[in-house]
């Protein structure tokens, strides 16, 4: 699932993007979750917010006529904050079924049914970017707000720069796994899908676990926007190191961390990840 090694010469992460999609319902917050396939080469089996590599179309193609614009903060997040955006949605459409769109609503059935037909092209980028100028849609790119950014440590083998957006949604779609990169995937508080990682019945890598645990903190959906309004949108990339065979992420601010930084102000904030049993648990250590 994870492969770390302190002597490897680091890789140059790959730019990615994920979507934490929030409702509410039954007046609590909920997240959209996937479950990556067993056989993935990054994450496999792991419980993550639905998201992937930007890809060259990406980049290449003009996707502004498919979007309406992004929301505040996007350019201190992004130095092409639309390619990212797209790249969120575009993930969010192939692995989740969920795609917001702006004027038109789409039921589960149709987005499934796109989904299918893009899937299934020998270039689903491309083809994503044909459906919807054949279909007339606008990608509601403006709804995606920059919460966090995360880079995979230096020492393992696969390694991402990932920006992670809120991505508020109705009921209309309820979503679904693609059964190819995902095979689970629900709806869920927060504090419920952490406490099945507690029990051990699922695995969080630490950028889900820490995201999670800062929204279950929180009264709502209006709670999670705003807070996104002030987060810190600078990259967090964990440094692996080893403590008497154990292995330790830790986070800036953290005595172990090779930079000198200051400790997060919140004090319920971690500053390391320690892997205890299958589970990287949070600690917070200062000097």
């Amino acid at each position: 699932m994870l492969d770390f090694d302190s002597a490897r010469d680091p890789v140059t992460p790959k730019d990615a993007s994920t979507v934490v999609a929030l409702r509410e319902r039954g007046g609590r917050l909920e997240v959209f979750c996937v479950k990556r396939h067993g056989k993935s080469g990054f994450l496999g089996g792991a419980v993550v917010f639905p998201g992937g590599k930007v890809a060259p179309e990406d980049q290449s193609l003009d996707w502004t006529p498919m979007t309406n614009g992004l929301a505040a903060r996007s350019d201190a997040f992004a130095e092409a904050p639309l390619v990212f955006a797209v790249a969120a949605l575009r993930e969010l459409f192939e692995e989740a079924a969920l795609m917001p769109t702006v004027g038109r609503t789409l039921s589960d059935a149709e987005v499934t049914s796109l989904r299918a037909r893009v899937t299934a092209a020998p270039d689903p980028t491309r083809a994503f970017h044909e459906l919807l100028s054949t279909e007339q849609l606008m990608l509601d790119t403006a709804r995606l707000v920059p919460f966090s950014r995360w880079v995979t440590p230096r020492a393992e083998q696969r390694r991402y720069d990932t920006r992670f957006y809120l991505l508020p949604l109705t009921e209309a779609q309820r979503g679904v796994h693609d059964d190819h990169e995902t095979t689970q995937s629900f709806w869920a508080s927060p504090a419920d899908v952490l406490a099945r990682w507690e029990r051990d019945e699922l695995f969080l890598a630490p950028p889900t676990s820490h995201t999670l645990n800062v929204l279950a903190a929180l009264a709502g959906l209006e709670a999670a926007l705003e807070l996104a309004q002030h987060t810190d949108l600078s990259e967090v990339c964990p440094h692996f190191c080893m403590v008497e065979q154990q292995m330790v992420l830790a986070l800036p601010g953290d005595p172990l961390f090779p930079e000198a930084a200051p400790p997060p102000a919140d004090p319920s904030a971690p500053t390391r990840f320690v892997m205890e049993g299958s589970r990287f648990v949070p600690r917070r250590i200062v000097d």
